[in-house]
């Protein structure tokens, strides 16, 4: 059973027994991702995904109960009562304003919606306001608007480390997504908003999928005194100005980006030693500051952060984004909500805006790591494994050189090697090591470094494997030590080599 707490002015949507009820109706009739996918056939698939429900709706024949779930709820569209009420308990569902009567028919009041992750299991049903734009009808969205699921959350939960804990927060649960993925690995769960309705449907959600949650109100670290293993957030990091209509989703309120290092200095203070908190936001590049230096100012001293660019827009890209997202293309408000963005730009001199990935663990080092990479190339997704060794890789490549060279490693299993180079060449002009997994990096390497690599086998140490490779190659085993340790070490690092 579901033991969610909440907060005591907060009335459920439904009650315990109302929600068991209703998801045992979702699975009797078939509301699931796999059957779902299967009435609505490829084409159904790709037009939602453009936000066009005609071909899913052509593809519905069958004339059942799943037919009107999928255009109740996936479709938005009236559906007549009767089959439906045979499984669920409209009436219950009415008072909850999840649905709506219509005279004989129905409309859906919230969105419904069958959730897959073969990943890690993390499947079952997440429930939040209706899609808006469906079909390019117009529509106007509530401040307190509860975004379902997005390119931006599955994308952070598949960034998220899956290495089980003891405790993790999600800070911004929104519709509960992130919280049903953390629910697979973490005893317990933690899930906060400033938004009470998110909480409502977030509850919703963690019922329909039998999980149990620690639900609480407040803004960033406000209601969470105590410390986590792991935290999560895709905060409303949109950087719009402060006269805006907010959108609670996206928008938080603060200047710039001042919300995203909020999260980042705050996180310290309610981490475990060797917690670590993983970001999906934006930032701002300014003329004056490189922007590697100003995020290093979050990070504190005690705490390693390492930074994923994954894309970079100007401010014109980034402000027809948003306000294309907020449903102003099409009104007479554009332009001039266009202008007060430029003009809130231009006077906290942002030039760009770079968007991706931020992680903060509470170390300890003396030394603590400050690493900004540019990386907008594909990543092997799930890429969560590759967050969760990093910590151990950073490790071992700062051993002294003693230990490192008296450790034994094997390459690990998910890399190739390539060789390029004219025909007919004595040999290749690259050697390039390349990941099959996680971020996917590259190794373009001499013919030392390479020979090195490959005889990472786990029966000689690494200094014994440089001392070879230098006989063979014919040259100072000391002098080539030197030349290829930084190398070496940064193979370790970005987990080329297994210890």
């Amino acid at each position: 059973m579901t033991a969610t707490s909440r907060p005591p002015h907060e009335t459920p949507l439904l009650d315990e027994a109302a929600t068991a009820h209703l998801r045992a109706a979702l699975t009797e009739i078939g509301y699931t991702v796999d059957q779902v996918l299967e009435r609505i056939g490829e084409e159904g698939q790709d037009g939602l995904s453009r936000n066009i429900t005609v071909p899913a709706d052509m593809a519905l024949t069958s004339g059942d109960a799943l037919d009107d779930a999928i255009r109740l709820w996936l479709l938005q569209r009236p559906v007549p009562s009767g089959r439906l009420a045979e499984h669920l308990d409209l009436n219950a569902l009415a008072a909850a304003g999840i649905v709506g009567f219509e005279a004989d028919q129905l409309r859906a009041g919230v969105d419904i919606r069958p959730y897959g992750s073969p990943d890690d299991g993390a499947s079952g049903w997440l429930v939040s306001d209706l899609t808006p734009g469906l079909d390019h009808q117009p529509v106007s969205m509530r401040g307190d608007y509860v975004l379902g699921a997005s390119p931006a959350s599955t994308t952070l939960a598949q960034l998220v480390m899956r290495t089980p804990v003891t405790s993790a927060l999600d800070l911004g649960t929104g519709c509960g997504i992130q919280s049903l993925h953390l629910s697979r690995h973490a005893e317990r769960v933690v899930a906060t908003d400033l938004n009470p309705r998110a909480l409502q449907l977030a509850e919703l959600t963690a019922g329909l999928n039998d999980i149990s949650l620690d639900l609480r109100l407040g803004s960033l670290y406000d209601p969470v005194p105590e410390r986590f293993d792991l935290i999560v957030t895709n905060p409303p990091y949109v950087m719009s100005p402060p006269n805006t209509r907010r959108l609670v989703y996206r928008e938080g309120g603060f200047v710039g980006d001042d919300l995203v290092r909020a999260v980042v200095e705050g996180a310290v203070d309610h981490l475990n030693p060797g917690g670590s908190l993983q970001v999906l936001g934006n930032w701002a590049l300014t003329a004056d500051q490189p922007w590697q230096e100003r995020l290093a100012d979050w990070a504190p001293d005690d705490a390693d952060l390492w930074v994923l660019e994954r894309e970079r827009l100007g401010v014109h890209e980034y402000i027809e984004m948003w306000l294309t997202d907020a449903g102003l293309h099409q009104t007479l408000r554009w332009r001039e909500a266009y202008q007060e963005w430029l003009d809130y730009f231009a006077e906290l001199g942002i030039t760009a805006v770079g968007m991706g990935w931020l992680v903060l663990t509470r170390s300890e080092r003396d030394d603590p790591l400050r690493r900004f990479e540019d990386w907008p190339w594909a990543v092997q997704q799930p890429v969560g494994a590759a967050f969760a060794r990093h910590q151990a890789d950073l490790t071992t490549s700062r051993l002294p050189w003693p230990e490192l060279a008296a450790t034994r490693f094997t390459i690990a299993d998910h890399v190739t090697e390539e060789s390029t180079g004219a025909p007919g060449a004595a040999g290749p002009e690259h050697i390039v090591l390349r990941q099959g997994s996680g971020l996917r990096r590259a190794i373009d390497a001499g013919t030392a470094l390479a020979a090195v690599l490959g005889a990472c086998q786990g029966d000689l140490d690494l200094g014994s494997i440089i001392g070879a490779v230098a006989q063979l190659l014919e040259v100072d085993a000391e002098a080539l030590r030197t030349e290829l340790e930084p190398e070496l070490r940064k193979a370790v690092l970005d987990g080329f080599l297994n210890p």
